[in-house]
């Protein structure tokens, strides 16, 4: 080989380039190729990596796009620079052209949030204001369309840049979601992942003309106002105990405990206070000891019917008779241990001396006198 081809061989390694990124960063959308006067040499190599799409932008007019992959940058991978620049040869010499890279990858856990209270109209509450939390993941999905509608000619795009226009849709999206829902307020907490979902669909489209695909999107929190949270839990508590007394007690047993954890609470308006909520919880003991006694009267069952006898007196049945009818007949002699008596439960006729209640009837009669 000659000296002057030598040198040809030499100063044509020399203007071959090579043309890359590799992001450093979480943040880069989108990263211009920076060199001097935008000039690349004829048959540059061009390196896409995974996860990165690469753009060229020729006198402001986007041109051709280069998908992962290794590139000499000649007339035959050109079509549309080439097209844009008029070349009907191909071209031996240096060109101008923009080069963008643009990442594919996965942006994650992006926080989105409502920064002020938003109010629906709730079934069981009312009218009630709402707050919202959040993230989301998406990706570009159409790189040239990116570049033309959001981060145009800016060198390092990041995601602070869109942020701010992507949760001002999110936000917007999520309360339309929300009023459609026509859930209700106690249903939210069970139905986080169904309210993602469904605001993930009508996302779909809003990315979609900003180059974006949203590929997740989650719900964190839908806080409630804290006076009706409050009232909640409270309610929480009293179905918890089952009674509305008991749960008073409870809540001025809290107070007077943690009136006995400050020490302040010793005396003066304070003392006053824990003596109060004392008798308080002393009379309404008394009052559910009242109550309840009440309560028992009201369902006791009915007392049992009087024990009811008959008697066989001279061959006749004398009959119903009670004890205070029995206890004068004995005494007046016309029952006596011998009569045959009978009642309710009882097998048959036996003796009246016999019966066990009636036994202590003939024990004051005294027994007949001894004949003279």
């Amino acid at each position: 080989m000659g000296f002057w081809n030598k040198v040809k061989e030499k100063a044509k390694g020399e203007l071959i380039d090579i043309i890359e990124w590799i992001d450093q960063t979480d943040d880069t959308i989108v990263y211009r190729y920076e060199r001097m006067g935008n000039e690349i040499k004829n048959g540059a190599k061009l390196t896409v990596r995974e996860s990165q799409v690469a753009v060229f932008i020729n006198e402001g007019e986007l041109a051709d796009v280069f998908p992962p992959g290794m590139y000499t940058l000649e007339t035959s991978n050109l079509p549309i620079l080439s097209t844009l620049k008029g070349w009907k040869y191909g071209f031996n010499s240096p060109f101008k052209a923009e080069v963008y890279f643009v990442s594919t990858k996965l942006f994650k856990n992006m926080k989105w949030g409502t920064p002020n209270v938003f109010y629906i109209r709730d079934q069981d509450f009312g009218r009630v204001s709402l707050r919202a939390f959040g993230t989301y993941t998406y990706k570009i999905n159409d790189a040239a369309k990116f570049i033309r509608e959001v981060s145009g000619t800016d060198g390092e795009f990041t995601t602070d840049e869109v942020s701010g226009e992507l949760r001002s849709l999110i936000i917007t999206r999520f309360i339309d979601s929300i009023g459609e829902s026509k859930l209700s307020l106690l249903d939210f907490a069970s139905s986080y992942k169904d309210l993602s979902d469904f605001c993930a669909k009508q996302l779909k489209s809003e990315f979609a003309e900003y180059g974006l695909d949203i590929t997740k999107f989650l719900i964190s929190s839908i806080s409630l106002p804290d006076a009706l949270q409050k009232k909640l839990d409270e309610g929480t508590g009293m179905n918890m105990l089952g009674d509305m007394n008991k749960y008073q007690q409870m809540k001025s047993a809290d107070a007077m405990e943690s009136a006995a954890k400050n020490p302040g609470l010793g005396g003066g308006m304070e003392g006053m206070m824990g003596m109060a909520m004392m008798q308080q919880m002393m009379n309404q003991n008394n009052n559910n000891q009242q109550q309840q006694q009440q309560q028992q009267q009201q369902y006791a069952p009915p007392p049992p019917p009087p024990v009811q006898f008959y008697a066989s007196v001279n061959g006749q049945q004398m009959g119903p008779l009670g004890y205070q009818q029995l206890q004068q007949m004995v005494q007046q002699n016309q029952i006596t241990r011998q009569t045959l008596m009978w009642k309710s439960g009882m097998a048959g006729w036996i003796p009246a001396g016999q019966v066990p209640e009636l036994a202590n009837f003939f024990g004051a009669v005294p027994p007949p006198p001894p004949p003279m």
